[in-house]
Formats: structure tokens, sequence, C-alpha cells
């Protein structure tokens, strides 16, 4: 029997991304693919340098906002578990910021739900971001590529069985 895990997080503090993922696949199985993105803070934006970037979101919502979104994902692809750890608070460069892991039996759900999920996550989560440059402080906008990006989620999805072929 399919049972799908989900984690979902929003935390100050670093994490390992080894540890989270093993603790997905510990005991499984049944999982024939692991597919991670792992976000970390760049040195600049928008080829400024910037000394850190403070992530702000409001609690409780933007964790309902990123369950509905698995729930979507786990509805388009047969996923086994869900990983999204999304740090806030301020990050200096080398840092890592959000991990998002899929499984599945098959690597293309797995490959698929990752891409899906970070791309909301880069365009519709609610988070804010602020970096600190040499002139200041500047809130970040979105960008006109992540959002086409995510435009291709849009279309119909077939159905999560041949998803799986």
């Amino acid at each position: 029997m399919e049972s799908m895990t989900t984690t979902i997080r929003l935390q100050r503090e670093p994490f390992n991304v080894a540890a989270e993922t093993a603790r997905m696949t510990r005991g499984r199985t049944d999982i024939g693919a692991v597919v991670t993105f792992t976000g970390l803070c760049r040195a600049d934006e928008n080829g400024e340098p910037i000394a850190a970037l403070t992530l702000e979101h409001y609690p409780g919502m933007a964790e309902a906002e990123i369950a509905r979104h698995v729930e979507e994902a786990r509805t388009r692809w047969p996923l086994l578990g869900v990983t999204v750890i999304h740090r806030y608070g301020r990050i200096v460069p080398g840092e890592i910021i959000v991990l998002v892991a899929a499984v599945s039996s098959h690597r293309e759900a797995a490959f698929a739900a990752a891409s899906f999920l970070m791309d909301y996550l880069k365009t519709r989560a609610p988070f804010w971001k602020q970096v600190e440059k040499a002139t200041g402080p500047a809130w970040v906008n979105a960008k006109a590529t992540d959002d086409a990006a995510a435009e291709r989620w849009s279309a119909p999805t077939p159905h999560r069985h041949e998803a799986a072929k």
C-alpha cells in the first residue's frame, strides 16, 4: 500500500540535507527515486554584492500555503514523500536557505514534483526577501523568469498513473 510522508518546516536554524534525506528514506524499500533541491544564499543580487539576506514570512499562513501545494503535487504525481524546509531570518552567503525533496517509486515523478514545488516557492509562497547592500537594505522584486518557469504547471497534467510510466 502506498503511503506518503510529508514534512514542512519553516525555521531560523540551519539544517542538514543528508540527515533530512535519510529520514525520508530510512526503512523504506518502496522508494526508487529521491530528488532534492538545495538553495543557497549567493553573495550577490543582480550583480551587486550583498552581506546577507533576510527572509520574512507570515507564520501559519506560509505553512498552510506550502501544504496546499504539496497536496497538489501529490495529486499530480505518485509520490511517497515530500519534505520542504525553508529558513527565515538573516542568512549570509553560503548558507542553505531551502530544501525541497520528493520521493517516489520512479524518477520522473520525483523530478517533476521537486521542480513544481520549487517553482511555486520562488513565485507564489508568502515570503518577502530583503538584501543588505553597501547602499543599504533593499526589498527583492519577483523575477519574470521565475514567473515564466512556474507557468508551465498551468497546463493540464496527465493522470498520476500515466506520469509513473
